[in-house]
């Protein structure tokens, strides 16, 4: 028999693994980079696998971690197939040349889904374009919701980004053996994916593992320890059990994963609430990342590239019905805005005066995502000229009312647009066109950091991905930015003017927040 008929055989730190030819790329799935997290594991930092002898099996996704399923609304547009099983801790491969010495570049993918969705499983992802077009690609499971960022007193934080970790020092120690050149790895993720690589990039024992990233829809930063805490011990009050990672691991996983999607179901990225993330610990987070990187040493040698959607928070207000609710309430969604922001009734006067057409949700929508992921890219770049490149994604879905919404450009990043699960969000007849560009230009920036536009300076240049051809805008959403740079210089309030809601005190604030997300199904989706 032939290697392509009995497929591919690498061998990896723990032992040889066999993958299979499709159109012609070596896929290699479900290789595990960490031991199964349950047992007396369950809440620990990863360690290696058992190794084995003989060669495994890597043909078919290994088993994705716990989660909850997604909203009925959500599900309709994002997919997130299960699969059972234990070994959890586990990756995939896509190569065209399968064997040391090809020195091919390798870009690694963190998936989104808000820390407790999706896996590395999920159609769209596939990497057969990537290797198609020389790189190698691959695509990690990782850790989530209560099992990989809970806060606990009696077990070490952010479990899930030392998953990442690991399976980032795998990548760059058994890469070779697949085709790849450790000295050109690229991490790249999406969302809940993209604050974990700006994470990584900030993370200590990550220096030197990284040789370029890309941050899409998701600045590097650090969540609130005490939200984090409140979603662990809120749990707790439901499970009757102590906010303890002893007394968790003892409980029934199913049982778990519903408690979680109970208590987090009003999480919103727009209303805030309860949610796990990435927290400060004093060990693998020493600072937040995002500061670590503007001011830091951490990552200088890391070549960027960041961008966001036109209109990401309509994933967020469309699906649930919040958009509608958001326009009816008005100034009081405008008051819930700013709570959300910290910021003062100078800001949304600013964005009304910028965009005088806009409804109260496209405000809320636009403000809060300004502060959440644009602003805090934006003070990224500034700290880093002639090494980023930005993008914005402005094509939108041909599905009713989600514009240029999160996550729709993920299918032309990885030129599956053809397949169903892309068409959920993105509606048929997705352009091949922008696909090309799109994909082209990741491939670009992992081959020798270039995606085919000039880097940050002070003219603020950003790839513009939309209908018809790419182009580059200079300073297309400066002003808004200069309304958060003078908002986070004046100590004082203005005074308010019509339309704008006057100054409330927090308590205040923090009524209007919970009002807010009584209204209807806000939960996180990406």
């Amino acid at each position: 028999m032939t290697a392509e008929q009995t497929g591919p055989v690498v061998g990896t730190p723990y032992g040889a693994v066999r993958g299979s030819y499709e159109d012609g790329i070596a896929v290699f799935r479900g290789i595990p980079y960490a031991a199964p997290p349950f047992g007396p594991r369950r809440f620990r930092p990863p360690v290696p696998p058992e190794p084995w002898t003989g060669v495994r099996d890597a043909l078919a996704f290994g088993p994705t971690p716990p989660k909850p399923p997604y909203s009925e609304a959500f599900a309709k547009l994002l997919s997130d197939p299960v699969v059972p099983g234990d070994d959890c801790l586990n990756l995939n491969v896509w190569t065209p040349e399968p064997g040391p010495g090809a020195r091919l570049p390798v870009m690694v993918w963190l998936h989104g889904g808000a820390l407790t969705r999706g896996s590395s499983a999920v159609p769209v992802y596939d990497g057969r374009a990537f290797a198609r077009d020389g790189v190698v690609l691959v695509s990690v499971n990782y850790r989530l919701g209560v099992e990989g960022y809970g806060l606990f007193p009696d077990a070490p934080a952010n479990p899930g980004l030392r998953d990442q970790l690991a399976a980032l020092r795998w990548v760059h120690e058994s890469i070779a053996a697949f085709g790849g050149d450790p000295d050109r790895i690229t991490l790249f993720g999406q969302s809940a994916g993209a604050i974990s690589t700006g994470a990584l990039l900030a993370v200590p024992q990550a220096q030197g593992l990284v040789r370029r990233a890309v941050l899409q829809s998701g600045p590097p930063e650090a969540f609130d320890r005490d939200k984090v805490r409140r979603m662990v011990r809120r749990m707790a009050t439901r499970l009757k059990i102590p906010a303890t990672a002893e007394a968790f691991a003892a409980v029934d996983r199913e049982l778990l994963l519903r408690t979680q999607a109970d208590v987090g179901r009003l999480s919103s990225p727009v209303l805030g609430g309860p949610t796990f993330g990435i927290v400060i610990d004093g060990d693998l987070v020493p600072r937040d990342p995002l500061e670590a990187l503007v001011d830091g040493e951490v990552g200088r040698g890391v070549d960027l590239m960041m961008g966001w959607t036109r209109d990401e928070y309509r994933l967020w207000l469309v699906p649930g019905g919040l958009h509608e609710r958001v326009d009816r309430l008005g100034a009081v969604a405008l008051a819930g805005a700013m709570a959300r922001c910290h910021c003062g009734v100078e800001v949304p006067r600013g964005y009304r005066a910028l965009h005088p057409d806009a409804g109260t949700a496209e405000t809320v929508g636009q403000l809060v995502t300004d502060h959440l992921l644009r602003y805090p890219l934006h003070r990224l770049a500034d700290a880093r000229p002639g090494t980023s490149h930005l993008y914005e994604f402005a094509w939108p879905s041909n599905r009713p009312d989600l514009g240029s919404c999160h996550a729709l450009e993920l299918g032309f990043v990885f030129d599956t647009g053809d397949i169903p699960e892309s068409a959920k969000l993105a509606g048929q007849g997705a352009p091949q066109e922008l696909a090309d560009a799109m994909h082209g230009a990741w491939v670009r920036f992992a081959v020798d950091g270039d995606p085919g536009w000039q880097t940050w300076d002070d003219s603020h240049p950003v790839r513009i991905f939309g209908e018809g051809a790419p182009y580059v805008a200079y300073g297309p959403r400066d002003p808004e930015f200069a309304l958060w740079t003078a908002d986070a210089e004046a100590k004082e309030a203005p005074v308010p003017v019509e339309g704008t809601p006057p100054a409330r005190s927090a308590t205040e604030l923090r009524s209007v927040v919970r009002r807010l997300r009584r209204t209807g199904d806000v939960r996180r989706s990406s």
